[in-house]
């Protein structure tokens, strides 16, 4: 684990690029129309990061929301044998900090950068101002933690419930796809040692899973993190969707 690197707080309080604003691609913010998104761009934190870089570590003073811009974060817990576990990983568009905005209290998870990008960042006193002018923003917030929440029971019931083959299926199916040549093909979006965490198992069962999946007709990795979904409808089965 890298040793804490404080962010720096940008000065700047104008958008990326007039036409790229930050705000602009963010659910949250997306219900607003354009004067209202200037004017919560207008006291966002546009902040770099770097693939690493430990943005806050448990236990820490984080009285700020974080706003994915560009880039990847993933948010990870310690176990007691000193094992990290991936709870969650952050792409464009997503945000953390606002259970503390709301609830108050500390962190219990690490946030660090898996993609170098660039965030935008809330202080909570300039998050409740929006909230205030702005009561779609509250709401939009609220239903994203209602979303998440139950993602985290799905996935809690299907560690419970289910084995390593049936998370990696379920894992494969939710990934965005392309298709060519009449299959589905879909990228891996992280090393596998992190997809291995996020599935609650280890490195070495993964791929043997996905050895398994392959060797079955299944599915198709050429060892790139690219794989074709062959049999999707074999792979709904092994999840329990059918």
């Amino acid at each position: 684990m890298n040793h804490h690197v404080p962010l720096p707080i940008s000065a700047v309080t104008s958008p990326d690029r007039e036409g790229d604003l930050c705000v602009a691609r963010v659910p949250l913010f997306q219900g607003l129309d354009r004067q209202a998104q200037l004017e919560v761009a207008r006291v966002a934190r546009p902040t770099p990061i770097t693939k690493g870089q430990l943005l806050y570590a448990a236990g820490s003073d984080a009285s700020q929301m974080m706003v994915v811009h560009t880039g990847q974060l993933k948010l990870s817990r310690i176990n007691e044998e000193g094992h990290e576990q991936i709870v969650r990983v952050l792409g464009p568009g997503d945000f953390v900090g606002e259970s503390a905005f709301l609830l108050g209290g500390q962190p219990d998870h690490f946030a660090t950068a898996i993609a170098a990008g660039s965030l935008c960042l809330f202080r909570h006193a300039d998050l409740g101002r929006l909230v205030e002018q702005h009561p779609s923003i509250g709401l939009r917030m609220l239903q994203e933690v209602s979303r998440r929440l139950g993602q985290t029971e799905k996935r809690l019931a299907a560690a419970i419930s289910s084995d390593v083959s049936s998370r990696l299926a379920g894992y494969l199916l939710s990934l965005p796809g392309a298709r060519r040549e009449g299959r589905l093909h879909v990228e891996l979006p992280l090393a596998k040692k992190d997809i291995a965490s996020l599935l609650d198992t280890t490195p070495e069962s993964l791929s043997r899973q996905l050895r398994r999946l392959h060797d079955s007709g299944v599915i198709d990795q050429d060892g790139s993190g690219a794989i074709a979904l062959i049999d999707a409808d074999g792979l709904m089965r092994l999840a329990g969707r059918d």
